[in-house]
Formats: structure tokens, C-alpha cells, sequence
């Protein structure tokens, strides 16, 4: 898996306002802001971003994924 190709993921999954990964190729590091996190706890938001990778994380195409989560309000306060 690529750092585009996991974007491309997420990003067809959630209607993201930003969505950014990058890694070194099994660890990556997601910044995506989504209308779909409001109301949402931090845990839940991670769900949401895991079920747009589907088999990719069972499989260990994705090994791990460490991520920023944000509606776009709190986006535009992290500038």
C-alpha cells in the first residue's frame, strides 16, 4: 500500500474536507477532517476511518495507523 492509495481509501469512504497520509510503507499517519466526526468521541472517529480500509487492516496491508481526527471547526482552530 502507498500513502496515496490509503488517502484514496479514506477519502472514498468519508466525505473529507482534508484527508493526508503518510509512512514508511507498514507504519502511517493519517490527518483527515470530516463533517461525519461531529457529535462523534475519538474512538468512534477511528471506526469510521478503519471501515473505509476494510480488509486492508486484517490482512496487515495496513500494519498500523496512527491518526489526527477533526470536524472541520476544529480543523480550522489546529492553524
Amino acid at each position: 500500500m502507498t500513502a496515496d492509495q490509503i488517502e484514496t481509501m479514506i477519502a472514498n469512504g468519508l466525505p473529507c474536507d482534508h484527508v493526508h497520509v503518510e509512512g514508511d510503507g507498514r507504519h502511517w499517519y493519517a490527518t483527515v477532517v470530516t463533517t461525519a466526526f461531529e457529535g462523534l468521541r475519538p474512538i468512534q472517529r477511528h471506526q469510521k476511518v478503519y471501515a473505509t480500509l476494510g480488509d486492508k487492516m486484517a490482512n496487515d496491508e495496513v500494519h498500523a495507523l496512527s491518526m489526527k481526527t477533526f470536524t472541520p471547526a476544529e480543523w480550522k482552530t489546529q492553524a
